[in-house]
């Protein structure tokens, strides 16, 4: 914003994306105004500050005060727009924007105004894109979480969401920390600790989680791969999910943090599901299994 201009042309943008500007407008500020418009505004601002000068002798201080609550306020700024520009363009043509509740936005932006690291605009921006999409995806709780996290926690979380299938839900499968396809992919026992401490997972380093209830056969996925599981028994089969679960604040951000599929993973996961006495199957796009 070096310009002074905004970063949203809502001319280049569809109907859920400038309603989204908008909202936030609305709650935040103005985001976007014809020149003709903001030029008039910057001319009155400037007439109204030498009237005031004229009357008003600043001491030094009182200056330096001045100029840094300016680029204070220009930095917020830059960093809402930011955020704002990246959530636009995301948005799907059927996002319910028009239900996205401007309280929820202004209590967002009150959280993320100071974000201006680009990884952290990102997952931010996919916050407000996901709750612009979905209004009631992401509770305030969750907001007020991410807003607790630093860099390093985020990519910690990154790393360890690649372990994640829907299972129903998504759960995260840590069979073993202390085995080699967690470790040299960032996860360990101080970090699934560490993720635990912060509220993110719940981890069980001794007797571990288990899904019961399940029928003779199901479907998880992994990153979208649907597999099919067969048991035995015609009810009332179990899974051993491994030692960590996500918290409800894991599981609202999982979506959005970035995680990548790792095929070396999805093999010791087939594996160790193997073990269980499960017959696993996958599923290829014309719904034929192998």
């Amino acid at each position: 914003m070096a310009d002074g201009n905004s970063i949203i042309n809502l001319g280049d943008l569809a109907k859920p994306a400038t309603v989204l500007i908008e909202k936030v407008s609305n709650a935040v500020g103005v985001l976007y105004e014809p020149r003709r418009i903001r030029k008039k505004a910057e001319a009155e601002a400037e007439a109204e500050k030498i009237k005031a000068l004229a009357g008003i002798e600043l001491t030094e201080i009182q200056q330096r005060g001045i100029e840094r609550l300016v680029h204070q306020e220009a930095r917020k700024q830059e960093n809402i727009e930011n955020i704002t520009a990246q959530a636009a363009t995301a948005l799907p043509p059927n996002a319910k924007t028009e239900d996205l509740e401007e309280d929820w936005v202004a209590h967002f932006f009150d959280k993320c105004e100071r974000i201006s690291d680009k990884n952290m605009q990102s997952l931010w921006s996919s916050l407000l894109a996901g709750e612009a999409t979905t209004p009631g995806t992401y509770s305030k709780r969750t907001i007020d979480f991410v807003a607790s996290m630093d860099k390093k926690d985020a990519e910690l979380f990154t790393k360890f969401c690649q372990f994640t299938w829907m299972i129903g839900d998504p759960v995260p499968l840590i069979f073993e920390s202390s085995d080699e396809i967690y470790n040299k992919n960032g996860i360990d026992f101080s970090g699934l600790k560490h993720l635990d401490s912060i509220g993110l997972i719940s981890f069980e380093s001794t007797t571990g989680y288990r899904n019961i209830g399940i029928d003779r056969k199901a479907i998880i996925l992994y990153f979208g791969l649907p597999t099919l599981l067969e048991f035995n028994k015609d009810k009332d089969n179990e899974i051993k999910l491994g030692k960590a679960l996500f918290t409800q604040a894991g599981k609202e951000l999982v979506n959005i943090c970035g995680a990548q599929r790792n095929q070396e993973f999805y093999e010791y996961a087939v594996e160790k599901l193997s073990q269980q006495n499960i017959c696993l199957s996958s599923i290829l796009p014309d719904n034929r299994v192998s």
